[in-house]
């Protein structure tokens, strides 16, 4: 059956790729992928999927949408993709450069969501075949973050009677064709947090006079950083960054009354994640009082860390090499990105897994959120063959 599914991806290659850029061309970003989720629930009608439901969140974004096996009376096993584009300018000299400003899918989920389609066309040949239920989701707003699409498709039923999840993210830093898996922890948790630092403003040459909120910014820039080396055991990972840094003025002789300063953590146990915060906040309030500061401290955690169950990751290892080759099917080390797949495992067992894209002959090497980001399409039937192998082997299997 895995050759099947392959040789029907394979013949649908054409149209995968065409889908693909013609999502590239009309970007959308994070909750606003109206035209995005229209042409997706119009081709899954065309299908002949059951129960599509359009719109999560207060939105008209993301799909939702079912192929029902012959045999339903198994289990539903859902597959994944994000659609959202960035608020990025495409720089590429490439037929389907992105047609609007300020919209770019610089990180594939255009890849994503047409491996999906690509899949519930393969999927909808073999139905006599499928034992149960595959519920496709293609989810809005990846990328926002703060209002993630994948808990919006949650609250919005997309997991109700959902016994499994797997997801494919393509990568340019991984050579293109192999499948990247890891059980257990693979993607890190992120969290957010911003700083307000008040002091007194005044005049560069007397500083006596004023309460200078740089000096308390300068400290905790370097303080900060002692909580990884310092508080956080060895045999754990955490990363904290500074991301912005600003006065209230920017003038050479006059001392700031206030900095406002930002930055993420990531970790991927939650003892860690307990540990950074309560650091920070220790940190902050002890330099602020040495420095006469006000502190206004917010700390934000954003997005859980993405884990995979191990079962359903064997299983995806055993369909990537049935399919791509033992030779192509490497395991992959911890990642310091994150994403908001996390939140399907919170709620089934669930795989993330990585499908290499990056060929330097092709220019489709260049890092994710670039202008000059692209995808080697060669592969997309593949990610389409993997999705639609992967539910039918959960649904045989279960």
């Amino acid at each position: 059956m895995l050759e099947k599914i392959k040789a029907a991806a394979k013949k649908y290659e054409g149209e995968i790729i065409e889908t693909r850029r013609h999502f590239h061309k009309n970007p959308e970003t994070s909750w606003n992928e109206v035209e995005t989720t229209g042409y997706i629930a119009e081709e899954l009608k065309k299908l002949g999927c059951g129960n599509v439901k359009v719109g999560f969140g207060g939105t008209q974004s993301g799909v939702v949408a079912d192929i029902s096996g012959e045999k339903s009376e198994g289990k539903c096993v859902a597959l994944r993709a994000d659609i959202d584009a960035l608020p990025l300018n495409d720089e590429k000299d490439v037929p389907y450069k992105s047609r609007k400003e300020n919209a770019m899918h610089a990180c594939g989920h255009d890849a994503h969501a047409s491996m999906l389609l690509g899949a519930a066309k393969v999927l909808t040949e073999i139905k006599p075949e499928l034992k149960g239920k595959v519920r496709l989701l293609f989810q809005p707003a990846e990328e926002h973050g703060i209002k993630p699409g994948a808990q919006a498709l949650i609250d919005g039923g997309a997991l109700e009677d959902v016994s499994a999840a797997f997801g494919i993210h393509v990568m340019s830093p991984v050579a293109s064709g192999e499948l990247h898996y890891r059980a257990g922890p693979f993607m890190a948790a992120a969290d957010a947090w911003e700083l307000t630092l008040t002091g007194k403003g005044g005049h560069g040459s007397m500083p006596e006079g004023a309460i200078d909120p740089t000096v308390a910014a300068f400290q905790l820039g370097n303080a900060l950083q002692a909580i990884v080396s310092r508080e956080v055991s060895p045999k754990d990972t955490a990363v904290v960054s500074i991301g912005g840094l600003r006065t209230s003025s920017y003038v050479f002789n006059i001392i700031p009354e206030r900095v406002e300063m930002n930055g993420s953590v990531r970790t991927f146990r939650a003892q860690v994640q307990d540990c950074v915060e309560a650091a920070m906040g220790r940190i902050v309030e002890g330099v602020c009082s040495g420095t006469r500061c006000k502190p206004d401290f917010t700390y934000r955690r954003v997005l859980p860390a993405t884990v995979n169950d191990a079962k359903i990751t064997e299983l995806v290892k055993s369909v990537a090499e049935s399919l791509l080759g033992a030779d192509k099917v490497k395991e992959a080390p911890l990642n310091m990105g994150s994403e908001d797949f996390s939140y399907y495992g919170r709620v089934v067992p669930c795989s993330f897994a990585f499908l290499g894209t990056g060929r330097a002959d092709k220019k489709t090497d260049a890092p994710h959120h670039s202008p000059k980001f692209d995808v080697d399409e060669s592969v997309l039937f593949q990610g389409a063959a993997l999705y639609a192998a992967f539910a039918w082997s959960y649904l045989e299997k279960e």
